[in-house]
C-alpha cells in the first residue's frame, strides 16, 4: 500500500492519459484566439449597426437582445463545457467536423454583407459564426446546450424592409381598428380614418413603432425569454404559452396606442410627444410581461386541475 508521502508512478493513478495535459492547456488558447477573431470582425459590425440601424426607435431592441444572448451564453457556459467532456473520465468531447462548412458559410455572408453593405447579411452572420466556433471546439454538446441563446440573437437582425412594409399595415390597421372601437365604447369622442385615430381636436398617426412588425417582434423575443427563463416541466403549459405569445403582443400594441391616445386626449399633442411618449413605450413592455405572467398563472391553474383530474381517475 502506498503511503499519503509515496510519489505515484508515472502513468498510474493519474485522471490525465498522454498528452491530454497538452490538450487541456491548448484549450484556452483555442477560445482565446476564437474570442479575439471574433471581437476583430463584429467590433466595427456592431459600431456600424449602433450608428445607423439600431439608432431607430423601431430597431432600438436590437443592442438590448445581443447584450441578452450574450449573457444566456455566458450563464450556460459552465454546463456546456461540462456536456462537452467525454464519457465521464474528464475528456473533451472532438469538435463536430461539420463546423467547418458552417464557418465558411458564415464568414461569406460577413463578407457579403460588409462589401454590398446589407446589414442584415452581416449580422446574419454573428450567430452562423458563433455556432460553428462552439462546434468545432467544444462538439454537439455546444448546440444542445447553448441553441436558445443563439437562436435567440436572431431578433436582433433588421428586417428586410419590403417584407416590414407588406406586413406592418395591417397589423396598423387591426390595431387602430381596436382601439378606436375599445375608447368609443368607454365613451370618448373618437373616429378613425385608416391608421389616423382623431379623438377631440387632436389627430394621431399610429406610427410603425407604435403598432408595427418590429414591436411584434421585440415582444415575441420577450415571450420567448420569459419561457426559457422560467423552464416549465408541463409541455402543454409551454406550447400554450408559445402560441398565446402572438395574441399578447397584439393586445400590448393596443394598450399602448390607447394609452398614447388618452394622454394626448387628457394632457395635449405636446404631452403626448414628448416625455410620456416614451413612458407609453415603457407601458407596452410592462403590459406584455403582465400579460404573459397572467396567461401562465392561468394555464399553471389549468395544468394543475387536469393533473388532480387525472390523479382522481386512477384512483
Amino acid at each position: 500500500m502506498l503511503s499519503a508521502s509515496t510519489p505515484l508512478p508515472p502513468g498510474r493513478g493519474s485522471a490525465a492519459g498522454p498528452g491530454q495535459g497538452q490538450r487541456r492547456d491548448s484549450l484556452p488558447a483555442c477560445w482565446l484566439l476564437a474570442l479575439a477573431g471574433l471581437l476583430a470582425l463584429y467590433l466595427p459590425t456592431f459600431y456600424d449597426a449602433l450608428q445607423e440601424v439600431w439608432g431607430r426607435e423601431e430597431q432600438a431592441h436590437g443592442p438590448i437582445i445581443l447584450g441578452v444572448s450574450l449573457w444566456l451564453l455566458y450563464r450556460n457556459w459552465p454546463a456546456m463545457m461540462a456536456a462537452g467532456t467525454g464519457s465521464g473520465d474528464g475528456r473533451l468531447a472532438r469538435g463536430a467536423s461539420w463546423g467547418w462548412p458552417l464557418l465558411a458559410m458564415g464568414l461569406l455572408s460577413y463578407f457579403l454583407g460588409r462589401v454590398l453593405n446589407i446589414q442584415f447579411i452581416e449580422m446574419f452572420s454573428f450567430p452562423c459564426t458563433v455556432l460553428a466556433v462552439l462546434l468545432l471546439l467544444q462538439g454537439p454538446a455546444a448546440l444542445r446546450v447553448q441553441w436558445f441563446p443563439l437562436f435567440f440573437m436572431l431578433f436582433m437582425l433588421p428586417l428586410p424592409g419590403p417584407f416590414v412594409d407588406t406586413l406592418t399595415m395591417p397589423m396598423k390597421m387591426a390595431v387602430s381598428w381596436c382601439a378606436e372601437h375599445i375608447l368609443f365604447a368607454a365613451g370618448y369622442p373618437i373616429a378613425r380614418s385608416g391608421v389616423v385615430l382623431q379623438v377631440g381636436q387632436y389627430q394621431l398617426l399610429v406610427a410603425d413603432a407604435c403598432a408595427g412588425l418590429h414591436t411584434l417582434f421585440t415582444l415575441e423575443a420577450l415571450g420567448l425569454l420569459y419561457l426559457n427563463i422560467v423552464r416549465h416541466g408541463s409541455f402543454l403549459r409551454n406550447v400554450g404559452l408559445a402560441l398565446l405569445i402572438v395574441p399578447i403582443s397584439f393586445t400590448a400594441n393596443i394598450i399602448r396606442v390607447m394609452t398614447l391616445t388618452l394622454i394626448t386626449y387628457h394632457f395635449g399633442d405636446a404631452a403626448g410627444q414628448g416625455f410620456l411618449h416614451g413612458f407609453a413605450g415603457m407601458v407596452l413592455f410592462i403590459s406584455a410581461l403582465l400579460l404573459i405572467i397572467g396567461v401562465d398563472t392561468l394555464l399553471r391553474g389549468a395544468v394543475r386541475r387536469r393533473s388532480a383530474a387525472a390523479s382522481r381517475s386512477t384512483t
